[in-house]
């Protein structure tokens, strides 16, 4: 920076222009596709039932251990804006299908890799993505035509489709336990006619302690809540449950206000004009007939004490969402004023009953038995908080898987099956192009084979002999449904060992894998801000 005069010597600065990195042409798309290459190379290790997790620890050192791979990624630190593409990748695949986060990041990179071999080979990179765009297509259409329809209402192979959810999950050891839940959960709020699926209604609660296999589907709610007097039966048969979301209290003006008392008198009026608002409250709820109370807001002890007297034992403080819930499931109606509770407003259960765990003082309340069982609750225990956070993720994974098969039923086969049999359609497809686009649709079938490898690779293998040997015993079988057995079974046939994925799923992960390197293909100019160089 420097001054300088004009030629009226009027004064103006003259500012040096700021220091820019820049890259450009085949060296941007290398070392762009190299800092997308490194981050997918992270997840690799994580892929298939036999893959390793990783622990992250937070700055304030707050551990989770996973293999989600959206999860993974969202705990990592990204600068480089390349890198965050990917990341960007997984959460897509996480937010429109639920599972699959880590394959399709490990079918990115090996896209990646291919595509850096292309550009070696002096293709042009506009090219290779059109190549690329092509045998995704091909592979698509073939998934299509080798996938297969399962009977929903049978809830079997919903079941086994749960279960290779979770068998890549640190959960695994429970996998049958969690995928009969997360069927009986999908299929207690599924509309089977309009095939469509509200997970929100499906309220997942956990509770440190116990052992995982204590987890379980409550048909109702479970709120983190207690009967607000102790002295309050803890257990309520056919409830009629008011649900208020008006205070115990009484009305305030909404302007500042101050009330002058200049007399004991004064002072005893006041205080039982109050008492008798709090009676004509707790009146008008007797006289509606409920049984139990359950109030968005507070009271004070009071209240409390006028509920306890008039046997109607109360729950307060229940969220916005919780207390939703809680009406959809019991057929009960939100009440904003007490002036408007009436018998056909109340919501109904058989059962509401306060639980305690183990030694601690931690209550928990269950509202069972409702007249909707459209609303439930997946209750989980687990030794600490870690492995509950964990099992959270697996379980909505399932619970994402089976809700697409109740949209789509169709399935193809896992263990890399699917991914075998769509590298030698594409293979076969490429001899039929007569543009160097050949090279690319090639290039598309190599890193198809990346994922069966990969599986192979985790599970001990050598991964290219085990590949070898399963694409030539398909080519011999025209049997779409080998892939590798990772769990050594003893069989390469994945419909035999029920190994499915949905098709909607894998048809996903090849279009936005395939989107996200067309895109980093497409940049050949990279310029990045910097610091001045000394100097300068």
């Amino acid at each position: 920076m420097s001054l300088t005069f004009d030629e009226y010597g009027r004064p103006f600065i003259i500012l040096k222009e700021e220091h820019k990195e820049r890259t450009k042409g085949v060296e941007a798309q290398k070392e762009n596709i190299q800092h997308a290459r490194t981050l997918a190379n992270v997840l690799r290790t994580s892929l298939g039932p036999r893959g390793m997790d990783k622990m992250m620890v937070s700055p304030d050192n707050e551990v989770t251990v996973t293999n989600d791979g959206a999860t993974i990624l969202d705990s990592m630190d990204i600068g480089n804006p390349i890198a965050q593409l990917i990341v960007d990748l997984s959460k897509s695949q996480d937010d429109e299908i639920g599972d699959g986060t880590t394959g399709v990041v490990v079918m990115a990179g090996a896209l990646l890799e291919q595509a850096e071999t292309l550009l070696d080979k002096g293709i042009h990179g506009t090219r290779i993505a059109e190549g690329f765009e092509k045998a995704c297509e091909l592979a698509c259409e073939h998934l299509l035509s080798i996938s297969d329809r399962i009977d929903v209402k049978g809830r079997e192979s919903l079941r086994q489709t749960a279960r290779s959810t979770l068998n890549s999950k640190i959960i695994n050891k429970y996998r049958d336990h969690m995928a009969d839940i997360c069927v009986d959960a999908v299929m207690s709020v599924a509309d089977l006619d309009r095939k469509d699926v509200n997970l929100d209604l499906i309220k997942i609660e956990s509770k440190v302690g116990g052992r995982l296999e204590e987890t379980q589907l409550v048909q109702g709610i479970v709120l983190d809540k207690d009967i607000s007097h102790p002295q309050m039966p803890k257990v309520v048969e056919d409830a009629k449950v008011a649900i208020l979301t008006c205070a115990f209290e009484p009305p305030k003006p909404k302007t500042k206000h101050k009330v002058d008392l200049d007399s004991a008198e004064a002072y005893e009026k006041m205080h039982e004009i109050e008492q008798n608002y709090f009676r004509d409250q707790v009146q008008l709820v007797k006289k509606s007939g409920a049984t139990l109370v359950i109030c968005q807001w507070g009271f004070d002890d009071e209240a409390n004490y006028l509920l306890l007297k008039n046997d109607l034992p109360a729950v307060r403080w229940v969220g916005g969402v919780e207390i939703e819930l809680l009406a959809i499931a019991t057929g009960g109606r939100i009440v904003p004023r007490f002036e408007e509770l009436s018998e056909d407003k109340l919501g109904k259960a058989g059962m509401i009953r306060e639980v305690s765990f183990g030694t601690t003082k931690d209550r928990m309340l269950f509202v069972e038995h409702c007249q909707n069982s459209r609303a439930v609750t997946i209750f989980i225990r687990g030794g600490n908080k870690m492995i509950i956070e964990e099992a959270k993720r697996s379980i909505h994974d399932a619970l994402c898987v089976v809700r697409n098969l109740v949209r789509d039923n169709r399935i193809v086969y896992g263990g890399g099956a699917a991914e075998i049999s769509c590298s030698l359609a594409v293979e076969d497809a490429a001899d039929k192009i007569s543009s160097e686009e050949q090279y690319a649709v090639r290039a598309f079938a190599a890193a198809l084979d990346a994922v069966p490898i990969t599986l192979a690779e985790n599970s001990g293998v050598n991964g290219v002999v085990m590949l070898s040997r399963v694409r030539a015993q398909q080519q011999a079988t025209k049997c779409p449904h080998l892939g590798i057995d990772c769990m050594e079974n003893g069989t390469s046939n994945m419909k035999d060992q029920g190994v499915y994925e949905t098709l909607h799923g894998k048809t996903q992960q090849l279009r936005l894998a395939t989107q996200v390197v067309k895109m980093i293909l497409k940049i050949d100019d990279v310029i990045a801000q910097g610091t001045p160089q000394q100097g300068q």
